[in-house]
């Protein structure tokens, strides 16, 4: 009797093992987030055939309007896909974009397939590996992303641009600032030689303020516009996309004046201008 009753039992488990689902891509999200994406889907069919400029455009307007919020990617303990497409902060916005893109122009685009394109652009070499292995300076996430294809940095082509060499240590000089740094001496490490081996590349170009007006016309829609800083420590404090509006060089992102993704009504020298800290922009194509 009791053979039997486990042998029932074993059975039973093995049929719900074979019905259960392919477990998808360890990641966090809700169902909203999902109901977004298949909205996306449908928004983004009609342009599918377009180049990846119009493409990267039709995505990046479907989120006009969206919330900013800031720290979206802190909300579990463990490093893990945070996926949000209900509101962003400028950084999460880009990556988005960019990945919902890259999902768009495959035959049969999925959730899943998000999923994946997001993590290889938000982790260094598509790997999820502790809190350290996100691409948390955009110089280092420009690099890496470039890296593996998906980026093309064209600021040193750009008329008037220079090099900026300077010590990038601003999470570990700050790391009260960090909830996964300030007590964890490993991950603090971790992140140091991240930072030693950003600096040691021998800075990073840029284009200056004073340059941007007279160079405009070099500056391709939809390229991924970075702003750099004069703050210590850090490369880049702030990052949206290139946006042409009637012959008009401004930028559309997750703006933290207006808590919500806007076309930025200052033109993009203006906007570098009125930013004390800001001292120009990375410039960076979108390879598709």
């Amino acid at each position: 009797m009791m053979k039997r009753l486990i042998f029932c039992a074993l059975t039973i488990f093995l049929i719900a093992c074979a019905q259960a689902k392919p477990k998808e891509l360890d990641a966090f999200y809700t169902d909203e987030d999902r109901e977004i994406f298949e909205r996306y889907l449908s928004h983004i069919a009609p342009y599918k055939t377009e180049n990846s400029e119009t493409l990267l455009k039709k995505t990046a307007l479907f989120f006009l309007g969206k919330p900013y919020v800031a720290h979206t990617l802190e909300v579990t303990d463990e490093e893990t896909l945070i996926v949000n497409l209900r509101e962003f902060d400028c950084m999460t916005f880009v990556e988005t974009v960019i990945a919902l893109t890259r999902t768009a122009i495959v035959a049969n685009p999925t959730f899943e397939t998000f999923l994946d394109n997001l993590r290889n652009i938000r982790y260094r070499n598509g790997i999820i590996d502790g809190y350290s292995s996100r691409l948390h300076y955009t110089s280092d996430w420009i690099f890496e992303n470039e890296r593996r294809g998906f980026l093309k940095n064209i600021s040193h082509t750009l008329p008037g641009s220079r090099i900026e060499r300077k010590e990038i240590n601003f999470m570990s000089s700050n790391r009260h600032l960090y909830r996964h740094l300030k007590d964890d001496d490993i991950m603090l490490a971790n992140i140091i030689a991240i930072e030693n081996e950003i600096n040691q590349r021998g800075g990073f170009s840029y284009l200056p303020t004073e340059q941007i007006a007279s160079v405009a016309q070099y500056i391709p829609n939809m390229a991924v516009v970075a702003f750099t800083t004069s703050i210590r420590g850090l490369d880049v404090q702030h990052i949206g996309f290139i946006f042409w509006e009637n012959g008009r060089l401004t930028f559309i992102h997750a703006s933290t004046s207006t808590d919500s993704v806007i076309i930025d009504s200052r033109t993009l020298a203006e906007y570098c201008e009125a930013i004390r800290a800001v001292t120009g922009v990375m410039i960076v194509e979108v390879v598709m």
